[in-house]
């Protein structure tokens, strides 16, 4: 069993606490930039589908 005897101890784990977080944080970054992007293809696709939706419609 894992046990800390402060919140600086669990945060520091036993001198690796920067690479846990450190790849804890990146990790979050990676998720958050990758749903950013799908975020912006899809508004992208969904007009370009609005455009040629309306120029087919104009013909």
């Amino acid at each position: 069993m894992i046990y800390w005897n402060s919140l600086s101890d669990f945060l520091q784990m036993g001198g690796h606490g920067p690479f846990v977080w450190g790849s804890f944080a990146v990790t979050a970054l990676v998720f958050a930039i990758e749903i950013m992007q799908i975020r912006r293809q899809r508004r992208l696709t969904e007009a370009s589908i609005r455009d040629e939706s309306y120029a087919t419609e104009k013909n």
